[in-house]
């Protein structure tokens, strides 16, 4: 399987996860608040990680990721319905944890770095 073809289908699987799932908003708490970041389906199509992104406290992310979890052969069976593919793969929902972990890494170098570098602010007095 191409590359090319199984990053197409991430962004197609991105887009119809996401608008399944928003449907299915009576079934989840906290849905309205979440987004699918990314979507890395293996290169035989049978497996796919889906990657949310939700504002909230750890524990009703980790809410929210079981349930999606509980109910992701009734999600992907739905989603089936919508893309032509011969087989779908089977869903795995995680948290992802990478815009936080980036906000957390600004948070620490504006903490350490000066608020305007040295040689700038010497430049703007001459």
């Amino acid at each position: 399987m191409s590359s090319r073809r199984v990053s197409r289908l991430n962004s197609l699987l991105k887009e119809v996860l996401s608008e399944v799932i928003r449907d299915m908003h009576h079934a989840f708490a906290n849905v309205e608040m979440m987004s699918i970041t990314s979507v890395e389906i293996t290169p035989d199509l049978g497996f796919a990680k889906v990657f949310i992104s939700l504002i909230g406290d750890e524990k009703a992310k980790r809410q929210l990721c079981d349930d999606l979890n509980d109910a992701a052969g009734q999600i992907g069976r739905t989603a089936f319905r919508k893309v032509v593919m011969r087989t779908f793969p089977k869903l795995h929902f995680y948290v992802d944890e990478g815009l936080e972990k980036q906000m957390r890494i600004c948070d620490i170098l504006s903490e350490v770095l000066p608020k305007e570098p040295k040689e700038l602010s010497d430049e703007k007095s001459e």
